[in-house]
């Protein structure tokens, strides 16, 4: 299972970063400003180019040797993200010509080994193209001039970044036919104890300082004559939380680590409840399409009576809303309640995400709902699904031809998701339909 490139978008402060990384993904998710260091915290999202589906970073001001300490805190985002970056975008100014900073940040780059894209912005027009060739001497390649305000030369700017991701048969990476289980969730829940409690020795180290584990730690665990890969991460920390270079190198290993694995189990605090960023992380995952279990730890300390398992449940169904597809387990890495438990549990999500439906018991099921229950017509026309077919497995991916692919509301998408859930399982298993016209 490959996991998807990482592009960082870095630069000095007001080049036009955060407007360049809304021009890539069409959307405008950051906050744009033309006041310096608007941009304070990273910011994460999916693209998808000549059919290669990446993640975008984008960064704060690249401030080297500042003695700001916010400066300080931004460089040290924009250099976590070089690290943990696939191809790093560098964003110049047009106008301004090549800045004494900015060759600074290229020796930076340099040294990181990260290929390295010049992206000249600001270029609005090809009159001001004779200016990009003085970025020649950065030493970083061939610039390319574009404007992300109006999407001049952004597609040449896109093959240029996805011409340099690691090729997917990469040489070294086989196929590794184990387990992968990622043990997630916000610091001091017991990710490190639970991985433990499972070895049966201390490879993590833990404590009750939240943010002990830093790095994601590999472990195999041989369970029944199989060998399961275990993930150890560090804790996802909310984004206003997060302060040092390590805690946000943290957070893109952990983003990898939901791409590498085939089950999230996300670890809940009995003695908190299900939180915000439960949810967020969660929501990481399902992005993702990865299985996901949620693990409810620490039930040790948890007061009972015989309906407490129950009501526990129901609260957490009634926060994770549309999510009910998730299983949960009630379990304690101290006492080992439950964990061989939840290693049958993982086992049976990947089962269910690597399992397929035959076409003609698609289509007859799909007559079926739809004849009952059909979409609101669109206009005067009815909308007709004429066939359905399973393109993919691991995770499952559902193709329906459609008269009006572009018309299919999200409230009939999900009572198509409900029912499929009903007939076919899926447990676990975070399902893509995708519509197109016949």
């Amino acid at each position: 299972m490959s996991r998807r490139a990482v592009v960082a978008i870095v630069g000095r402060p007001n080049v036009g970063k955060s407007t360049l990384f809304n021009r890539l993904l069409g959307a405008r998710q950051a906050i744009v400003h033309n006041m310096p260091g608007v941009t304070r915290d990273r910011n994460y999202a999916q693209a998808e180019w000549s059919g290669r589906i990446f993640s975008i970073v984008d960064t704060g001001g690249f401030i080297p040797g500042s003695d700001d300490l916010i400066e300080r805190a931004v460089t040290g985002q924009a250099e976590a993200a070089v690290e943990e970056s696939d191809v790093v975008l560098f964003v110049l100014d047009g106008k301004d010509g090549v800045n004494p900073m900015e060759k600074t940040i290229a020796g930076i780059l340099r040294k990181s080994g990260r290929p390295v894209v010049l992206c000249v912005n600001k270029v609005d027009a090809a009159s001001f193209e004779a200016g990009v060739y003085q970025f020649h001497e950065l030493g970083l390649g061939d610039p390319i001039g574009v404007s992300a305000m109006s999407g001049r030369n952004v597609g040449d700017l896109l093959d240029a970044v996805v011409a340099r991701f690691p090729s997917d048969g990469a040489a070294g990476e086989e196929h590794d036919p184990r387990l992968k289980i990622a043990v997630i969730g916000r610091p001091n829940v017991g990710k490190s104890s639970l991985v433990n409690a499972l070895l049966g020795e201390e490879r993590s180290i833990v404590t009750d300082i939240p943010g002990t584990t830093r790095d994601s730690i590999d472990s195999v665990l041989r369970y029944y004559g199989e060998e399961i890969l275990l993930i150890d991460t560090a804790g996802l920390r909310k984004r206003a939380h997060i302060g040092a270079q390590v805690e946000f190198y943290s957070t893109l290993r952990v983003l990898h680590t939901l791409e590498a694995c085939h089950v999230a189990v996300v670890l809940v605090d009995a003695t908190f409840g299900l939180q915000t960023q439960d949810l967020k992380i969660i929501e990481e995952a399902i992005e993702r399409k990865r299985g996901i279990i949620v693990a409810v730890n620490k039930w040790d300390l948890v007061e009972k009576d015989s309906t407490t398992a129950q009501t526990f449940e129901r609260h957490l169904r009634l926060g994770l809303r549309r999510h009910g597809f998730i299983p949960i387990i009630f379990i304690s890495a101290v006492t080992k309640q439950r964990i061989y438990r939840l290693l049958e549990m993982a086992k049976a999500v990947r089962a269910e995400m690597e399992k397929r439906i035959e076409t003609s018991t698609l289509n007859e099921f799909v007559q079926t709902i739809t004849s009952g229950n059909p979409h609101p017509p669109v206009g005067i026309r009815e909308v007709k699904f004429r066939h359905v077919v399973q393109a993919e497995g691991s995770p499952p991916v559902f193709v329906f031809f459609t008269n009006f692919p572009d018309d299919i509301s999200e409230t009939y998408t999900r009572f198509l998701e409900n029912q499929f859930r009903e007939r076919f399982g899926f447990s676990g298993v975070p399902l893509t339909f995708r519509f197109r016209r016949k």
